[in-house]
């Protein structure tokens, strides 16, 4: 498969960027394009709308659950996530949100609550800001070159993130990090791990 990080093309860029809808319906994964479509479509409006903007306990759940039917199931992770407090969620997103544009300390501030890892923290904090912070996705990162083994650290993440930042601003167009993370995962063709449907 030709590598779509080492094409310069805008036209590659946005063939695959537009076949991310229907990579995500065809993973075969219960419930995930409905995921999908509300983590992209919904929740940035939501958190947006919120004088001091934050995300709710169910609103973490559910954005955990996109994350694991886009990658790879954990549910004890899923488990631990549900067991936090309410207000501890809205207090965490609080400051994590708050924290933007610093490279990293919205990212770890909100992988304090419990069963949340820089990947999940990402997905909020990119839902927040897309034009400066790209999910942390496993699949994604293993494209770019110089990165090494991908881990699950913020020194890691920071580098993962100022890739995908320099790539959106030498395609311009609009493009965000978490456009170039969509566009990437789809170009792949999304994750072929073992994982189970939610029910």
């Amino acid at each position: 498969m030709k590598s779509l990080w080492s094409s310069s093309a805008l036209r590659d860029w946005d063939a695959a960027l537009a076949a991310y809808p229907g990579v995500v319906g065809g993973q075969g994964v219960a419930k995930l394009a409905s995921l999908d479509s509300w983590y992209r479509d919904e929740l940035p409006a939501l958190i947006a709308a919120r004088r001091q903007p934050h995300v709710t306990l169910p609103e973490l759940v559910k954005l955990t659950e996109w994350k694991m039917a886009r990658g790879v199931w954990r549910a004890p992770n899923l488990v631990l996530v549900k067991g936090n407090e309410p207000h501890a969620v809205i207090e965490a997103s609080t400051a994590a949100l708050a924290a933007v544009p610093h490279p990293t300390v919205p990212i770890a501030t909100l992988a304090k609550l419990h069963g949340i890892g820089p990947a999940t923290a990402s997905a909020a904090i990119s839902a927040f800001c897309p034009e400066s912070y790209p999910f942390f996705d496993e699949l994604v990162a293993a494209q770019v070159p110089g990165l090494g083994e991908v881990k699950w650290t913020m020194g890691y993440y920071r580098k993962y993130a100022e890739a995908l930042r320099a790539r959106a601003a030498e395609l311009g167009h609009g493009w965000t990090p978490a456009a170039v993370e969509r566009a990437l995962w789809a170009h792949f063709g999304g994750k072929a791990s073992t994982r189970a449907d939610l029910t």
